[in-house]
């Protein structure tokens, strides 16, 4: 064989042999792990799991969502900042993690370490009483709030939840006082609110609706712009007359900042595929919950946005960073 024909039969068997390996290195390959830094049960956990199911079946590899709870989301939240960027760690998170920042000091930046990658969907929360409260709406409450400062409790699941946030801002909105009530866990003071151990409370729409309908709490209002269809009858904060107030439980996708920007944008397209399908807003429709599917970029300008709401409204409550 001359050297020519030689140098024709090397390449070829090179390019041949190259195919395999460049298979193999495609993403997805493996099971990817979706993250959710919260207890299994709640909102962001239950729509994490739609999700997985239609992305895994999308991928064509199994995704797989692990709870890794605790402190408000961030020891999920910094297992994934500081996990290999290489698209197989996904971050399935929340609101608190555009307040945590301000309340206390974090082993992660979030701006710095993740990557947005799509907003998945905002949650309405519901301003809710203990069904023997004497208040039947917004309005008789916010009178009794202003007749007695800082004697009317509010209830959440603790420092970093827009539970807390959400009604702060409804104070300073009013300008009101009133005493907030932590609680280890939001399943705990959703606990709290059925007992009557406190006087109201914030909490996302699917956590309320049962408990609602039983006729065990008593639905004064709604966080969002507009009416929900499952509580036609409840009107918005705005409405009430709080104007322009507006918050939500959002949930969102992050990797690690430094994962390709190709495995980022065909993680954003086969999220938003998936919510586009049918079975997946029907899912979502009966949490409550709205559909976004927004874009990196859309999503980054989002949370800067949150952020900076969420830092106005700890500072003009006085709260200290921890």
């Amino acid at each position: 064989m001359n050297r020519r024909n030689f140098n024709v039969l090397a390449a070829a068997l090179a390019a041949f042999t190259a195919i395999p390996a460049t298979a193999q290195s495609t993403w997805p390959n493996k099971p990817i792990t979706l993250v959710v830094p919260y207890a299994p049960g709640g909102t962001a956990d239950a729509l994490a799991r739609v999700l997985a199911q239609h992305l895994g079946t999308r991928l064509k590899v199994s995704v797989v969502v692990l709870n890794k709870a605790g402190a408000s989301g961030v020891i999920g939240a910094a297992s994934v900042a500081q996990a290999p960027a290489d698209g197989y760690t996904v971050l399935y998170d929340a609101t608190p993690l555009s307040i945590n920042p301000h309340l206390q000091k974090l082993p992660f930046d979030a701006a710095k370490d993740l990557q947005p990658v799509a907003l998945v969907g905002v949650t309405p929360m519901l301003v809710v009483v203990p069904k023997n409260s004497p208040y039947n709406t917004l309005q008789e409450l916010i009178a009794a709030a202003a007749k007695a400062s800082g004697n009317l409790t509010f209830c959440s699941g603790g420092q970093g939840t827009v539970q807390y946030m959400g009604a702060e801002l409804f104070n300073q909105g009013v300008g009101i006082k009133m005493l907030h009530v932590p609680y280890r866990a939001g399943g705990l003071a959703l606990q709290a609110i059925l007992a009557g151990e406190v006087d109201m409370g914030f909490f996302n729409l699917p956590a309320l609706s049962s408990h609602i309908k039983g006729g065990a709490l008593k639905p004064l209002a709604i966080t969002s712009a507009k009416r929900n269809p499952l509580f036609p009858n409840v009107p918005t904060i705005s409405e009430a007359g709080v104007k322009n107030y507006e918050v939500y439980e959002w949930n969102g996708m992050f990797v690690p900042s430094t994962t390709p920007a190709e495995i980022v944008t065909r993680l954003n397209t086969a999220v938003r595929e998936v919510l586009a399908m049918p079975e997946v807003k029907a899912r979502f429709d009966a949490l409550g919950s709205e559909i976004v599917g927004s874009q990196p970029d859309e999503f980054r300008k989002r949370l800067a946005a949150e952020s900076a709401r969420w830092a106005e409204t700890i500072k003009a409550a006085g709260i200290k960073k921890e």
